[in-house]
């Protein structure tokens, strides 16, 4: 089959790659018919991910029709359409048992990402997103091996098409859980950094929540747009407005938002400071995005960050937040536990995640898609592939 696989920085490669095959009998092997390109994606593409192979096989938005099925699957058949959560979990551990599907503790032989890790068991394993995460391939790809399928794929109704239902694989129940961990409802005001994939669907999911005032935060001019005719945001481009946190306090009576959402993470565009130190890595993490979400929230508010972070972090105002009562919410999204209810507000026409998509191409054009959407040329805002 062909898929893309890593190479190096900005190294990937659309080649032809042994077929998966079932290995244990809770596997699926699915048909690919649609997958995407994620913001964190371009982690790995940018060569800031440690444990990546040459070889592994990148991607973790996708989609497709079951192929063939181990003996112990129990709810899905040949021809089922599913979507596939991009987090592997057992569905049977202590943390899946609480629906922490993320945390789950039989997915993941790699290390995992924590540093001061001690004897804790790493986090759940992820498709396509290195050898920290249990190195399984991902699916971008013509075809893919969904392990744990008893606990992951989502069936779809015939009635909905691959656009509308692929983003449930990762972007929508991200947005989602970031304004939820941000406590929004009717009347909050909020404001989310990051215009990207999943700063856009924290928009959708705060105005579905019920947000009253949503701030985005961004420098493509195109996207935060985008934003404001369909989420009715209100744009702060941080190319022309230097301090966006100070314009949030100007325009919230000088006390801030009820929660920021920070859907940057560690890529963040910081100080020259920051920057040297993450080349140099002594520092992990441009810890710029996080400094204006403390700053603009309002005391006793939430800081939600759906945005990957990794290691040490510069210039976190800690004393700040301890000052001002924050919350902070975090982490990988519990993807298993919001898709019953995101499926049903799709097909009810609630929730409309496939407008964002800007660009739909041939996998075999996928080189050419990390390209433009790394780049942010051409309006790019979401890309998605059919093999």
């Amino acid at each position: 089959m062909k898929a893309l696989t890593y190479h190096g920085s900005k190294d990937v490669r659309y080649e032809t790659v042994a077929d998966p095959q079932l290995q244990d009998e809770e596997d699926i092997i699915i048909k690919v018919t649609a997958t995407a390109i994620c913001g964190s994606d371009l982690h790995i593409y940018r060569g800031k991910i440690p444990e990546m192979e040459t070889g592994d096989i990148l991607g973790h938005e996708f989609m497709g029709v079951v192929e063939e099925t181990g003996r112990g699957v129990k709810h899905l058949k040949k021809g089922d359409r599913v979507v596939v959560p991009f987090v592997i979990a057992c569905g049977e551990c202590f943390f899946c048992n609480r629906s922490l599907f993320a945390a789950c503790e039989e997915t993941n032989s790699g290390r995992g990402a924590i540093i001061n890790k001690k004897s804790a068991r790493p986090g759940a394993g992820l498709f396509g997103y290195s050898h920290l995460y249990g190195g399984y391939s991902g699916g971008q790809a013509e075809y893919a091996r969904v392990p744990r399928a008893n606990a992951g794929p989502i069936l779809i109704p015939d009635f909905l098409g691959d656009d509308q239902v692929l983003f449930l694989s990762d972007i929508l129940p991200t947005g989602y859980q970031a304004a939820l961990n941000a406590r929004i409802s009717k009347g909050s005001t909020v404001a989310i950094f990051g215009a990207g994939p999943v700063g856009l669907m924290s928009a959708l999911c705060a105005r579905f929540l019920g947000a009253e005032t949503i701030f985005m935060v961004d420098d493509n001019v195109d996207r935060l747009e985008f934003a404001k005719q369909t989420y009715g945001v209100i744009p702060i481009n941080f190319s022309d407005i230097d301090d966006p946190a100070e314009f949030i306090l100007e325009n919230t009576h000088h006390r801030g938002v009820d929660a920021t959402i920070d859907a940057v993470g560690f890529e963040a565009k910081g100080s020259a400071v920051e920057t040297v130190l993450t080349t140099l890595k002594i520092e992990g993490s441009s810890g710029k995005a996080l400094r204006q979400c403390i700053a603009a929230t309002r005391r006793g508010g939430v800081v939600s960050v759906p945005g990957v972070y990794a290691g040490f972090i510069h210039g976190f105002l800690f004393g700040d937040a301890f000052d001002k009562g924050l919350c902070f919410e975090m982490g990988q999204t519990h993807v298993q536990k919001y898709l019953p209810d995101l499926l049903d507000h799709i097909a009810n026409g609630l929730m409309k995640p496939e407008v964002i998509i800007s660009h739909r191409m041939d996998l075999s054009e996928i080189v050419k898609g990390y390209e433009i959407f790394e780049k942010q040329e051409e309006s790019c805002r979401k890309v998605v592939l059919t093999p």
